[in-house]
């Protein structure tokens, strides 16, 4: 008997060896880390996710948010590469050169990253740089500060930027651009980090006709304070970031979806996960009219005593109004 029950826990063994492996699909952990959290940036996120689902891929997420500190951010970094992620995705600039910087071995992608060549993360728009690929939330400055002159009649602008994030740095020239441009005089002020950001709208609305905004997540983080200050002078604001405004506040909004960015982005994470390789990715932007939103806050006008063109407000998809958001 002994040797008989013996013979069946070996052939129980043996069985057991031999079952075959499961043939499902394989199941991957995705790192997805903003460097700040706001409207946009958790769209974006949500959208990389989506993207994910629509093709199909079972996915894991460790969602992290920075907090606007650059040294959270290297701590992300690392442990996302502790963590042996299957791929690594950095929302905003200062996000992605962390996770580039840390992590060689796994795909980097970034996304909302206003000037990639300029940040370091590839040498080139044409192609990926090693094991890092992209979008870019590149907008189009000079156009928008035309925009806002006729419809504002501006003569002096406002710009509030962070001084630490390159996105913001890389807008400056464009800025200075379309206010040369334009014959508008330009007044800048740079803040450090969110709390920042009231005292430098206080300190700026007195000298200046309106206020552009670039995708500068530290001040999109703290927008609702530069927002009562300007209302309560009756000034201006054109944001360069639709997703933000969408809580009323800023006249006039142009840019893109970042939800549809995120999607963009998803998908570039899928390519690189079906075997692409991130060096052979051009940097994804957002070209396609479907891709961009147009938004007026007509409270906002009303506030400032600006009247909207009506061919204008023909162009837009989202319309601010009675202190509610309309899609069109």
């Amino acid at each position: 008997m002994k040797k008989f029950g013996a013979a069946l826990a070996c052939a129980a063994v043996l069985l057991g060896c031999s079952k075959p492996e499961s043939t499902g699909p394989k199941a991957y952990r995705i790192g997805i880390a903003k460097i700040v959290q706001h409207e946009a940036m958790d769209a974006c996120e949500s959208g990389i996710q989506d993207a994910l689902a629509l093709r199909g891929f079972t996915v894991s997420f460790d969602l992290q948010n920075a907090n606007g500190d650059v040294n959270t951010a290297a701590q992300i970094a690392n442990k996302f590469k502790s963590d042996r992620v299957d791929a690594a995705v950095g929302i905003a600039t200062p996000m992605a050169i962390a996770l580039a910087n840390a992590i060689k071995d796994v795909p980097v992608i970034f996304s909302s990253v206003t000037d990639p060549v300029g940040a370091r993360l590839v040498s080139s728009l044409d192609r990926g740089e090693g094991n890092v690929a992209g979008l870019s939330d590149a907008i189009p400055t000079v156009d928008h500060i035309g925009l806002f002159q006729q419809i504002a009649g501006i003569r002096t602008l406002g710009y509030i930027y962070t001084s630490s994030e390159d996105n913001s740095i890389s807008a400056l020239p464009l800025v200075e651009e379309g206010c040369k441009k334009y014959g508008i005089t330009l007044i800048t002020q740079a803040i450090s980090t969110s709390a920042d950001l009231r005292a430098a709208a206080q300190s700026i609305v007195n000298r200046v006709d309106g206020i552009y905004l670039t995708t500068d997540n530290t001040v999109f983080s703290a927008l609702p304070a530069l927002i009562q200050v300007f209302q309560a002078a009756k000034k201006p604001i054109f944001s360069g970031d639709v997703t933000g405004a969408m809580n009323g506040g800023c006249m006039i909004a142009s840019g893109f979806n970042y939800y549809k960015a995120g999607l963009a982005t998803g998908n570039i994470v899928a390519d690189i996960l079906e075997g692409q390789n991130p060096a052979e990715i051009p940097v994804k932007f957002l070209t396609d009219p479907s891709e961009s939103d147009l938004l007026f806050d007509m409270d906002a006008a009303a506030n400032c005593g600006i009247t909207i063109p009506e061919d204008l407000l023909g162009q837009a998809n989202y319309i601010f109004r009675d202190g509610e958001l309309v899609q069109r």
